[in-house]
């Protein structure tokens, strides 16, 4: 049997399909009708992997639609693909084109098909982003606020921030329902936050984002959320190891839980203090301290116990 890989471009109105090694391709509607084409004709041609690009939420309902019949499916970051293409010489861009690049991508790399997260982690998800916006749009008017000089001007800012500041204590009362209202989450937040530095919105943005925490083991996970690693070097250059990629959201909510643990986590403290007394730049210090809060977090989860202070 030929091993079959598909890439398929998500937009908002259709999906471009390609099969790789066969080079067939097709279009269909991203709507229910398009979506039932979609699961049967993959079905019957039972690809090792099929591959979407994330595509700003477009591409949920079609992962979904996919991973409910079965079928194996990879949302890759579209980054990938991009450089994917830029080394296969592939300066044109279309979605047909898009959509081959995409197969192509997953032909030559194999991603491990994921298991996506239930309806109740993506709604999570949905309002911790929603509280990260409305924070950011307060710290935009807050800047302004300062720079305003009008007495008009500066009453506008300061009804807006009164509005905002409401719609964030509503979704803050949203979210804690949430996730008091669900006892694996409870027990997982509980978990989590028992690491001096990790607070409920930490735990909270690690249970939406990062689903797969304590089923991976250190380094893909430290990989998945961006604080591992990666070293640079050719011959007998050697370049400074740099992190990237992965989840930017997760790896900030991270960035920011170190900074409470170099001061008040002993364990990780202690770590900073020798990090810097080594000569490592305070932010590549806070960086190994993330990285080791997460592993951190991933082991409590898959082992069920609180944290406990050697």
């Amino acid at each position: 049997m030929t091993m079959t890989y598909v890439g398929i471009d998500v937009s908002k109105d259709r999906l471009d399909v390609h099969v790789s090694p066969a080079g067939e391709a097709w279009t269909v509607g991203r709507d229910a009708e398009g979506l039932e084409t979609l699961v049967a004709r993959l079905g019957a041609s039972a690809p090792l992997c099929i591959g979407l690009e994330a595509t700003g939420g477009y591409e949920t309902v079609v992962a979904a639609a996919l991973g409910a019949a079965g079928l194996p499916v990879a949302v890759i970051n579209p980054a990938q693909i991009r450089h994917f293409a830029r080394a296969m010489g592939k300066r044109a861009k279309t979605d047909p084109i898009d959509a081959a690049v995409i197969a192509r991508f997953v032909e030559a790399t194999r991603p491990p098909p994921r298991a996506l997260a239930d309806t109740e982690t993506r709604a999570l998800a949905d309002l911790v982003a929603r509280r990260r916006q409305i924070i950011a749009m307060m710290v935009s008017e807050r800047q302004r606020l300062r720079r305003a000089t009008l007495l008009p001007l500066r009453k506008s800012i300061e009804r807006l921030l009164a509005a905002l500041q409401k719609e964030l204590s509503d979704l803050e009362r949203t979210i804690d329902e949430a996730v008091r209202g669900s006892p694996l989450w409870r027990d997982q937040e509980a978990l989590l936050t028992s690491i001096p530095g990790v607070g409920p919105t930490t735990a909270r943005t690690l249970l939406a984002e990062l689903p797969e925490l304590g089923q991976l083991g250190r380094r893909q996970i430290s990989a998945l959320a961006g604080v591992a690693p990666w070293t640079r070097q050719s011959g007998q250059w050697r370049g400074k190891a740099m992190i990237g990629g992965g989840r930017p959201t997760v790896r900030s909510a991270l960035f920011m839980a170190a900074l409470v643990a170099s001061r008040y986590n002993p364990v990780l403290q202690a770590l900073y203090q020798r990090l810097v007394a080594s000569g490592k730049p305070k932010k590549v210090a806070l960086i190994a301290l993330a990285r080791r809060l997460l592993t951190f977090a991933n082991a409590i989860l898959r082992s069920k116990s609180p944290w406990l202070a050697a």
